[in-house]
């Protein structure tokens, strides 16, 4: 009898050391007050050039063959667009796609990311 207890108080106290980290408390992630695009879609067909008017200088700036991947990053979340070139005909790079996330890797709202982004340059 002794030793199990001896044991969960082991464990227990394994638990409350510094090995792991303590929980984070629930919410939501606030998103500052300011105009919101239209919707994400607003992003798609964008240009390099029209992002940089929109979300200021990029984190990064990769191109890979014909793709480019644009990251933007505040202090809410990072957004990555990446731009290839239309597929038949000429025509400059432009969004075919967007990744959120908050700046810890965990899940965004695509909207509430772009949208804190947006009013970080206002």
């Amino acid at each position: 009898m002794k030793f199990w207890f001896l044991v969960s108080a082991l464990a227990l106290g394994a638990c409350s050391s510094g090995a792991i980290p303590p929980a984070r408390p629930a919410g939501h992630v606030p998103v500052p007050s300011g105009p919101v695009p239209a919707s994400v879609s607003a992003i798609q067909g964008q240009t390099a050039n029209s992002l940089l008017a929109q979300f200021g200088k990029p984190l990064l700036d990769v191109t890979e063959g014909v793709a480019r991947k644009l990251q933007f990053a505040g202090p809410i979340c990072v957004l990555d667009a990446y731009l290839y070139p239309p597929q038949k005909g000429r025509g400059e790079p432009a969004v075919t796609y967007i990744d959120t996330r908050q700046r810890d890797g965990s899940p965004i709202d695509q909207a509430s990311c772009l949208a804190a982004l947006d009013a970080r340059r206002k």
